[in-house]
């Protein structure tokens, strides 16, 4: 029997509702990365060129990705404002579109991944075996691509409806059965059968993806806003998939501008060797753990600023950024410390390779300092998309990551000299601009939609 599962952004304490949607994502989301930590830990075991091979292989996947981080977005905005403003029969009809629209687009993307793989692994490799062992993992972590697709579709429509527990509990699923597979796979099972090396961790994320993904549509389908689809609703509708696209395409693209630039910093670290290569990959998980509750807490905000823009509660809406901002600043003032002073630490848990340790100190150090600065991005893009508005966080994405990370890390690293420090000093100043861009963007969409930026002074007092 189907259920109703809402819950109302538009009422209640804001912090409240942070708490509600921010925690069990950000545990979610650090299940998850604790899951590519599995993969990082045992690639490893094998040897330095394998974990170079994952970090290689990462941004290619990550670029095809981009649809399914726009589809959640999308789904999360246009659900959620249909939520807010009572439109029940409009929410179940983005959502059923959007699940067509996910499993077409999946279909699509598996063929160009499976035809462009070589031309994607030469943008980030030099011969030899890295590329090699880089290409072998991509093209089986292709076929995890429709689950992971599928996984965000879902997420976002739960999200929308105040349900984050479930995306928690699918990803801490697939964490322990990575534990279990990745080692299984990889070594095989002593005098049983030798497993299969290091393809065995695609192996294993192929199945844990997809495993999410059926335990999230599965979850849908007990909901009313899913439940007994009657063959018109699956129809494809041109003005639902038109609506879709407005809103998925400039997140996706954003998205895809943002590993556009995790090409350029690859491209450049190519040339300081395969050491640097694999620092960066181990130094770059460190730092999602640390951002962990930004995802959760950014992520949150969307399904909040969408309920109650749809509602007209507007000084909400405006209530609500402060208010992440807030909650963030207060976490990052206890974790970039924490990061500083630990981070050969906990570079330290993945390698024993001193030089990998201290080019991964480096980059945390430099990268862990500005944290506050991504959390604050994060937010606005949050807000942006919220407001049905994500075009404004595409070309705020195009100046940071397409224009200023390549300007910057080239200035620092051919102009002026520096060593690999320079490529995270690019990255670190692309950051701090952009957040400058975003903040007078921000300003100029909230100005014709909410009144202005901030909440007026009733919405401040009363929360």
């Amino acid at each position: 029997m189907a259920v109703t599962q809402s819950s109302s952004l538009v009422r209640g304490p804001l912090v409240q509702h942070f708490k509600t949607l921010a925690i069990p994502a950000a545990i979610g989301m650090g299940f998850s990365t604790l899951y590519n930590l599995v993969d990082v830990f045992f690639a490893g075991m094998i040897s330095t060129q394998a974990q170079a091979g994952l970090a290689v292989s990462f941004h290619p996947f990550f670029l095809l990705s981009t649809f399914a981080f726009g589809l959640g977005t999308a789904m999360s905005a246009l659900v959620g404002n249909a939520i807010g403003a009572n439109k029940k029969r409009r929410a179940r009809k983005v959502a059923l579109q959007g699940l067509g629209y996910g499993v077409i687009g999946a279909l699509v993307l598996l063929i160009v991944g499976i035809v462009f793989a070589g031309p994607l692994m030469t943008l980030t490799t030099e011969p030899g075996e890295i590329r090699t062992l880089g290409s072998r993992y991509f093209l089986v972590l292709l076929f995890s691509l429709p689950g992971f697709i599928l996984t965000f579709c879902a997420n976002g429509i739960l999200q929308a409806f105040g349900d984050a527990e479930s995306f928690k509990r699918g990803l801490i699923g697939a964490f322990l059965a990575n534990i279990v597979l990745d080692p299984l796979f990889v070594f095989g099972l002593p005098g049983v059968w030798g497993g299969i090396g290091f393809d065995g961790l695609a192996l294993s994320s192929v199945m844990t993806q997809t495993g999410v993904a059926v335990f999230l549509v599965s979850k849908l389908h007990k909901m009313d806003v899913t439940a007994a689809p009657k063959l018109p609703e699956l129809r494809p509708s041109w003005a639902t998939t038109r609506a879709i696209s407005a809103q998925s395409v400039p997140a996706s693209t954003a998205m895809f501008v943002l590993v556009f630039s995790g090409f350029v910093v690859l491209y450049y670290l190519r040339g300081f060797g395969e050491t640097t290569q694999a620092a960066y990959a181990v130094a770059l998980r460190i730092e999602q753990i640390a951002l962990l509750p930004v995802f959760g807490l950014t992520g949150a905000l969307l399904p909040i600023v969408a309920q109650n823009f749809g509602a007209k509660e507007n000084s909400r809406v405006s209530q609500a950024l402060f208010t992440c901002f807030g909650i963030g600043l207060i976490y990052m003032a206890v974790a970039c410390p924490v990061l500083w002073v630990g981070a050969e630490v906990a570079m330290g848990l993945f390698t024993d390779d001193a030089e990998v340790i201290r080019i991964g100190v480096s980059y945390l150090r430099v990268d862990g300092a500005i944290l506050p600065a991504y959390m604050a991005l994060f937010a606005i893009n949050s807000f942006l998309q919220g407001l049905k508005k994500p075009i404004w966080a595409f070309w705020i994405g195009v100046y940071r990551q397409g224009l200023a990370v390549p300007l910057f890390i080239y200035l620092f690293v051919n102009v002026l000299g520096f060593d690999v420090i320079g490529v995270w000093f690019g990255v670190a100043t692309s950051v701090l601009t952009g957040l400058l861009v975003s903040l007078i963007v921000a300003k100029i969409v909230a100005r014709p939609l909410l009144g202005g930026l901030l909440p007026s002074r009733s919405a401040r007092v009363g929360g």
